[in-house]
């Protein structure tokens, strides 16, 4: 199956994916963080038009998320929300018929349509919280490990701090405070229990 991971530089997908045997490749801006198969370059419709099986995408989140609300009304005075949405779109409506579109809760769960599936790392035994929105096109919903959070599972992947708990904001796999240059970078990497599991359910 030929699987295209858009708009990822760390390769966790798609090395899941080539785990598998599938031919996969990463797409981005960035270079790979994990060396393997990596196209640097933007996502286009000539590239969306490639014979692609599947498309497994992070679209940027900076103009979409929740997190950034109160920057909203600005972002769609500029049009950079509209862009954003659009780039979205042009990747769910490509003619690929199996499309996973990732990205927080925000504007595109009220303006476009509810996700069909929300999903936290917990679920698939890496201990933290953050929650995951998926948009499907003509896939199963991943298949969830743990209905229940366990009880060591206390940490947000935000890069923010919060008033509650141990004001803590974890780097996946680090127990050190995000850098304030780099802590969205970090926040932005699928944890590897997610990555598993949209290629065992997809692939």
């Amino acid at each position: 199956m030929k699987v295209l991971i858009a708009c990822e530089e760390s390769g966790a997908v798609r090395d899941q994916f080539l785990k598998q045997g599938h031919d996969a490749v990463s797409l981005d801006l960035l270079p790979t963080s994990s060396p393997g198969p990596h196209r640097q370059e933007p996502l286009t419709a000539e590239i969306l038009a490639e014979s692609w099986n599947l498309i497994v995408a992070f679209p940027p989140c900076t103009d979409l998320s929740a997190i950034g609300a109160s920057t909203w009304k600005r972002k769609q005075a500029d049009g950079s929300q509209q862009a954003a949405y659009e780039f979205v779109r042009s990747i769910y409506d490509s003619g690929v018929s199996k499309v996973c579109i990732e990205n927080p809760a925000g504007w595109m769960n009220t303006h476009w349509r509810k996700p069909d599936q929300i999903v936290n790392p917990w679920n698939f035994g890496d201990p933290f919280k953050k929650r995951t929105c998926l948009w499907l096109k003509g896939l199963p919903k991943l298949k969830i490990e743990f209905e229940t959070i366990p009880d060591e599972v206390d940490y947000w992947v935000t890069g923010q701090r919060r008033s509650s708990g141990a004001n803590k904001a974890f780097v996946q796999g680090e127990k050190t405070h995000y850098k304030a240059t780099n802590k969205a970078f970090h926040r932005s990497k699928t944890f590897p229990g997610i990555a598993r599991a949209m290629a065992e359910a997809w692939g």
